[in-house]
């Protein structure tokens, strides 16, 4: 038989990865090639190119970008017109009045995507029960079409009163401007979320009529893309929720692609807990351009039922991952007196100084290059070289305005950056009163595993996982992913009302269109998950908790808002508000299981200079794949890969485990 590939693709600020598992062998490859933000397509095809020979060995693709929230960030989404219930049209832009960063004197509220004139009001009323008060207004309708062929808006999204009861009134409106407007892209708010909370859902419809054209515009480009290249496989995407979806189904929900890549990270956290017996890791993404930080705790992600998309709410579920700007191509400049690193990073184009692309700005990689830190024959597997003498240039007009020799300054840069993002550590831990000395740092990304050591040190934590493919790891998570679609209906009751035959009753229909969902996706799988959850709260609170429909839900209830809030309330009365399906369903795992200790061969490694606590060490140099499963190595020492390069400083030693992952500790001697 001939071999088959599965293939993961991840788009990344400064470089895009690819993993390929061959399923005959076993073995994985990767590959990683530069982000061309003119077109990402070519980027994810010339990628593909590097390490995929024969396309028509592809069996399942699957794929992982932010092209959606880069268009909300950059503001380059479409222009939407809002649809509303007469007489409450304004409370989008009324939204919520409280201010989660309290102390923030310089807040500003963020401008609405929708502008004040596109918001037009519909005659039409349901009531509280879903039951119609007032039939929908035809000439409202009317005079709204008019409106939106008269301004040439491309994009409309339809929020009506208690829609997600009923949807009658918004699929009437929609109906009809499909007919009357032809090419323009319609949301429904009952669609894009089912639930209550009238600004939240209206805002979720919104973003996905800003954003959505863009996502859609770029899936259907990647799937003639990869056509022409020769691949006929089925294409899947990453999700914000932490499963996979078919690109049909994530063109009707652009929302759901936000977070795909970073979530990856998570995916393969999860996974990398499960095998290595490692319950609680902090998870650390460090590429080009930004630093993406997720827990596992317990062996799970926290997902949430909610997101925050730039201080806009979104009800959808998400891997909660935290991002900051510091990434390899975070730059360094002076204010008010003091150094600075990132959040501007050179990207991709033009790159780091040392890339030789035009760039001129130091950054964290023409620091670590200058401190010896990194191979400049190596990079990339040795397909690119870098140029030691430009970064050391870069870096001469910064360190002469602060009186420093290069080399000062590029340990500078490094110590700032790892402060960053330690301080960015502390608030996803710390601040929620989680010790980081209770979790194992995994560390993983093009530029992870270089700074993870001094993370460690900084934080307390005294284990470091540098898991294999490391420059990678987001694209590794996809392959692990399952298919996952989330389904959601409100529901209101007290805790103490709801029998089994309730229960049964509220999931029955969430069921049903999850069993659709399997049948749309052409799933054939023996593993198939329902898991069934309630948004619970203390009677008379406004916000929930989402909850395992368990027998132990009550006093699994309180131990969890224990651990949040600092206290509990055992005995206090219970309501439910929402209920949610997930459905789950395998698509055939890589198969991976531990490998036995090697012998281990005498190392003779050659050995450099490199700068370490502002001097100069004698370093061992070893590539990675020469690396024994039990082998034990002492720092100073380089570990290189054609994805990464780890660090093992000064104190610290690496050993290997059956899974190849190198696992740095602080030398007890």
């Amino acid at each position: 038989m001939s071999e088959q590939f599965r293939v993961a693709v991840d788009i990344g600020g400064t470089f895009t990865d690819v993993v390929v598992y061959e399923e005959t062998s076993g073995q994985f490859r990767t590959g990683k090639s530069p982000t061309t933000p003119d077109d990402l397509v070519r980027g994810v095809v010339e990628a593909m190119n590097a390490v995929v020979d024969d396309p028509d060995a592809v069996r399942s693709f699957v794929h992982g970008t932010t092209v959606g929230l880069n268009a909300l960030l950059q503001r380059r989404g479409e222009r939407v017109a809002l649809l509303a219930t007469k007489g409450v049209g304004d409370s989008y832009f009324i939204a919520r009045g409280h201010r989660l960063d309290i102390f923030n004197i310089h807040h500003v509220r963020p401008t609405p995507l929708v502008a004040k004139p596109d918001l037009i009001e519909i005659g039409g009323r349901l009531d509280w029960q879903g039951d119609e008060k007032t039939p929908l207004d035809p000439a409202d309708l009317e005079r709204a079409a008019a409106y939106i062929r008269e301004q040439g808006i491309r994009s409309v999204a339809i929020a009506f009163l208690f829609s997600y009861l009923d949807g009658r009134h918004e699929q009437a409106a929609a109906d009809y401007l499909s007919a009357a407007l032809p090419g323009v892209t319609i949301t429904m708010s009952h669609e894009a979320a089912r639930e209550w909370r009238e600004y939240e859902r209206t805002s979720t419809a919104v973003l996905s009529a800003y954003s959505g054209p863009t996502v859609r515009d770029y899936l259907s480009r990647l799937e003639k893309g990869l056509a022409e290249k020769g691949i006929s496989a089925p294409v899947r995407v990453m999700q914000s929720n932490g499963g996979i979806i078919g690109i049909a189904k994530a063109r009707t929900q652009p929302l759901q692609t936000f977070f795909s890549g970073p979530v990856g990270g998570a995916a393969g956290g999860e996974v990398l807990s499960a095998r290595t017996g490692r319950p609680n890791l902090i998870c650390v993404d460090m590429g080009g351009t930004s630093f993406d930080m997720s827990l596992i705790v317990g062996g799970k992600p926290e997902i949430l039922p909610h997101a925050d998309m730039e201080s806009f709410p979104a009800l959808m579920s998400v891997v909660d991952i935290k991002t900051i700007g510091a990434g390899g191509g975070s730059v360094a400049y002076v204010e008010a007196g003091g150094l600075r690193v990132g959040p501007e990073s050179a990207g991709a184009v033009p790159g780091p100084a040392c890339y030789g692309r035009g760039g001129t700005q130091p950054t964290v990689t023409d620091a670590n290059l200058l401190l010896g830190r990194i191979d400049p024959g190596a990079f990339l597997g040795g397909k690119m070289r870098l140029d030691v003498d430009a970064a050391k240039t870069s870096m001469d007009a910064l360190a002469g305005e602060l009186g420093l020799d290069p080399y000062a300054l590029a340990e500078g840069i490094v110590d700032v950056i790892n402060a960053k993002m330690a301080q960015a550590i502390r608030a996803i831990t710390v601040e929620r009163g989680i010790e980081p000395r209770d979790f194992s740092l995994v560390a993983f990304g093009g530029a992870g595993a270089l700074h993870a050591a001094a993370l460690a040190e900084a934080l307390a934590i005294g284990e470091v996982v540098v898991p294999a493919l490391p420059g990678a790891f987001s694209a590794w998570g996809m392959l692990q992913s399952p298919l996952r679609q989330d389904f959601t209906r409100s529901f209101f009751r007290k805790l103490d009302d709801l029998s089994p035959a309730a229960l049964d009753e509220a999931f029955a229909p969430l069921e049903a269109d999850a069993r659709e969902a399997l049948r749309t996706e052409n799933v054939e799988s023996a593993e198939v998950d329902f898991r069934r959850q309630l948004d619970t709260r203390y009677v008379g609170q406004e916000h929930t908790i989402t909850m395992a429909l368990t027998e132990t839900l009550v006093d699994d209830f309180h131990e969890e808002y224990r651990r949040r809030y600092g206290h509990a309330s055992p005995g206090a009365p219970l309501e439910v508000t929402t209920a949610r399906l997930t459905l789950l369903a395998d698509v055939d795992f890589p198969a991976v299981s531990a490998l036995a200790e090697e012998a281990v061969p005498e190392r003779d490694l050659p050995t450099q200079t490199v700068i370490f606590g502002r001097r100069s060490h004698d370093t061992a140099r070893i590539d990675r794949d020469a690396l024994k499963v039990g082998e034990r190595l002492t720092g100073p020492l380089i570990i290189d890969e054609p994805t990464s390069v780890t660090i093992v400083p000064p104190g610290w030693v690496v050993s290997v485990d059956g899974f190849k992952s190198l696992i740095l500790t602080k030398d007890a001697a």
